[in-house]
């Protein structure tokens, strides 16, 4: 055990949001990648009295972001990544706020998933300089041909326990998510595997009804992601996957929270029903941080005008955002109508409970790792900490 005495750390002053509101002139004590104290500056021991202090008094201090499901950023697809285009990816979203992500997979053959999987895994073993991979989501292949989205419908397949069952002997852990078509041949039996080992059973890009969800939550299934989107909507008569998600509270509900995707007020609704169970989501894709242009997302041409994501043959379906998780964030506050705290708790605490990382990231709380954001009052990003250290872009 290291002792208190013996650390170097910085204490950095201002306002600070905990899982028990704003401290008004908060102080956080961080060192060696770990929050020691978060509290009144006036309460500090005053064993961390000689640290080096950073004063922001018109600042705000809130956690690191944590996204679930982004695809890629800055020119570079999770599918077709080595190292390099890892830490570029890393590196544009942690200069967004995020600190913790999934590498998310689009649906394709399995020898390219297999490599996803491959190259994600090299990149843990060494250090992370960025924003921490906490391991791979499979946004398929074992999704619906009804609702491909920008999915390549030639990859779709039924839900496959011995691919699962080989790539988590290969790569223990490293699956955190998985989306499927809960309707689909297989998917129960694959739902119960996948809680069975720790591992996020999504529904997406799937025709299921209101009994099929029903009937797939008692499984085991606990998150939709990017609700409202690819997955059968809300009638009065037929409430549809859409109905289970927004009713039923063991199933967290993802939200790419652009204003594009789904309408401010449908947000707010979702927000009202939710509650904690909420996660704001990017969805980003490789043009996420730049410009206008032609890109592919996967294997699969994409168009992208005034920001909007779009496949190119298919003007009319959206293909991913180039969101970034702090123009989310404002978005949940300023365009939605959240607190500071359900919306912080929607982009950092609740998806840190859906990789079961909880007690590691997600908050501002003593103990935990020190993922820190810097705001100003206009909820601009000013600075980054992930794992205890302030990163220079």
């Amino acid at each position: 055990m290291v002792e208190i005495n013996t650390l170097e750390g910085e204490l950095l002053f201002g306002k600070v949001l905990t899982p028990g509101g704003i401290l008004e002139r908060g102080v956080i004590a961080v060192s060696a990648e770990q929050i020691f104290y978060v509290g009144e500056a006036e309460w500090l021991p005053a064993v961390y009295a000689a640290w080096p202090f950073t004063i922001e008094k018109e600042g705000l201090f809130i956690p690191g972001f944590v996204d679930v499901h982004v695809h890629g950023g800055a020119g570079h697809d999770f599918m077709y990544s080595d190292s390099e285009a890892l830490n570029s990816i890393t590196k544009f979203h942690c200069s967004q706020g995020t600190t913790t992500m999934l590498a998310t997979t689009m649906t394709a053959p399995k020898a390219a998933i297999d490599q996803v999987l491959s190259e994600v895994d090299a990149y843990r073993s060494r250090n992370m300089p960025y924003a921490q991979l906490a391991g791979v989501h499979l946004e398929g292949p074992f999704i619906s041909p009804k609702w491909p989205g920008a999915q390549n419908p030639e990859h779709i397949v039924l839900a496959n326990i011995e691919w699962l069952e080989e790539w988590e002997t290969h790569y223990p852990g490293l699956i955190r998510q998985v989306t499927l078509a809960p309707e689909r041949e297989g998917a129960l039996t694959a739902i119960s595997w996948l809680r069975r080992h720790s591992i996020t059973a999504a529904l997406g890009h799937t025709d299921a009804t209101y009994d099929e969800v029903i009937t797939a939550a008692e499984a085991g299934l606990n998150q939709a992601v990017h609700a409202f989107n690819a997955m059968t909507a809300l009638h009065h008569r037929k409430p549809g996957t859409v109905g289970a998600v927004l009713g039923d509270h063991r199933i967290r509900a993802e939200i790419i929270g652009d204003g594009i995707h789904v309408h401010p007020a449908v947000v707010s609704i979702l927000a009202q029903l939710k509650g904690d169970n909420l996660l704001l989501i990017t969805d980003a894709m490789s043009a996420a941080g730049l410009s206008d242009g032609e890109y592919k997302i996967g294997d699969l041409p994409v168009l992208v005008q005034q920001g909007i994501a779009t496949l190119k043959d298919q003007p009319e379906s959206l293909a991913g955002s180039t969101l970034t998780m702090i123009k989310g964030f404002r978005f949940l506050v300023q365009e939605v109508g959240l607190s500071l705290e359900a919306a912080s708790r929607a982009a950092s605490l609740t998806p840190a409970v859906s990789l079961g990382l909880e007690r590691i990231i997600g908050s501002l709380e003593a103990g935990k790792q020190g993922d820190i954001l810097l705001l100003d009052a206009e909820l601009n990003l000013c600075d980054v900490w992930v794992q205890g250290k302030k990163i220079t872009f």
